[in-house]
């Protein structure tokens, strides 16, 4: 397979296609609300809110400033304090460990599975039963993280939560619109937080988040949280909050999104089966791969039995992702690497005695993995671009 005659720009995220087909819903939108003159916790928070738990199949949901203030909200309504432990993966976006440590707690790292880069169950199952009797009392919450779209392998990991007595917090920034043996993600959790960044699946304006639940203290406890712990009465502050809300400019051009929702992950799933394809015929790719090897250099994504991928990433790996990342750019085609540092390398959280090593499966991955260009209007000829460029690197003429 050779490179097309016709060099392309391939962009990793191409924002402005979908602004163009919105345009008129999204300009209507924000005039109503500059129309109103509501601008801070009015109809169009209230109404998203609504929708996004009609759609998560969940009782509430309180919208925040941004996806990492979902998981400290979602961490201080459970009542999380300095010095309690809180388990999660080491492959995730900083905020995943930030938002423990704003807290004066401790992230606590279990490694991913390699095929999923998800919370691994029997590392996490290996991790709880070592506990000391004072660990496992400051073990506060456990976070799996949907990372790239793929859900964790939540009835594993809830169960393991039942039996241990801990709340789970659903870290569904990139998965909007995933979903596990037929329930959607958002509402498996004891909480669940969302990302509204602008790239995400269903992407703001600006920075956006939010929390689903189906206990109706918690959320009431969220909302107040977010509106500087206020529970009713203006000035009155039976908590202590912060400004963390979803303001209304937001709230309406996420409104208009959500209803495309569905359409669009139809089609990033129609992009990564034509991926897939392409990996495939090209030789580059074998199906049931974990780790590229000499004859199949690429390992394209894992689609986990009963989990439905809202593919907000096509992310492969490769021995060579560094060099075959500077070649791609070369050749006008955009890539990402999410995440190069496991959060346990962080230089921030290095108190907590992280070591390269620890997590053997996480650091490889963050050595290989690669993040292709995938947006609902990618074309196929834009897909076949990329792909052949990937074999021009691997099979130079």
């Amino acid at each position: 397979m050779g490179k097309p005659p016709v060099r392309m720009t391939v962009p990793q995220t191409d924002l402005k296609a979908q602004y163009t087909a919105l345009k008129g819903e999204i300009q209507a939108a924000l005039a109503r609300v500059c129309e109103s003159q509501r601008f801070i916790l009015g109809p169009e928070g209230k109404a998203l809110e609504e929708a996004v738990a009609a759609y998560c199949g969940v009782g509430h949901a309180v919208g925040c400033a941004s996806g990492s203030d979902a998981l400290l909200l979602s961490l201080v309504a459970l009542e999380a304090m300095p010095g309690d432990r809180v388990v999660t993966v080491p492959l995730t976006f900083f905020a995943t460990a930030s938002s423990v440590a704003r807290l004066g707690g401790r992230a606590v790292f279990v490694d991913i599975e390699p095929r999923t880069f998800t919370l691994d169950p029997a590392r996490l199952e290996a991790h709880l039963k070592s506990l000391s009797a004072e660990e496992r009392k400051r073990t506060r919450a456990i976070v799996p993280v949907h990372l790239y779209g793929q859900p964790a392998e939540m009835a594993a990991i809830l169960e393991l939560a039942a039996r241990y007595e801990l709340p789970v917090i659903e870290d569904a920034a990139q998965a909007l619109g995933a979903d596990c043996d037929g329930r959607r993600v958002g509402s498996l959790g004891t909480t669940s937080c969302f990302s509204f960044y602008p790239s995400k699946n269903l992407g703001a304006y600006g920075d956006a988040g939010l929390v689903t639940t189906n206990d109706a203290a918690l959320a009431a406890r969220v909302r107040a949280l977010r509106h500087h712990g206020c529970t009713g009465e203006k000035y009155r502050h039976n908590l202590l909050g912060w400004n963390s809300r979803l303001d209304e400019l937001q709230a309406a051009v996420l409104r208009v999104k959500l209803r495309h929702l569905d359409d669009w992950t139809r089609a990033r799933q129609t992009c990564a089966d034509r991926y897939d394809g392409l990996f495939l015929d090209a030789g580059l790719a074998d199906r049931g791969k974990t780790y590229p090897d000499e004859k199949h250099p690429v390992v394209i994504p894992h689609r986990a039995a009963g989990r439905l991928h809202a593919f907000h990433q096509y992310t492969i790996r490769s021995r060579e992702r560094d060099a075959l990342r500077r070649f791609l750019e070369q050749e006008g085609v955009g890539t990402e690497v999410y995440y190069p540092i496991p959060l346990h390398l962080q230089r921030c959280f290095q108190a907590w005695g992280g070591c390269p090593r620890d997590f053997p499966e996480a650091e490889r991955a963050a050595a290989e993995v690669l993040s292709l260009p995938l947006y609902p209007e990618l074309t196929p000829e834009q897909q076949q671009y990329v792909v052949a460029t990937v074999a021009a690197f691997y099979r130079p003429a």
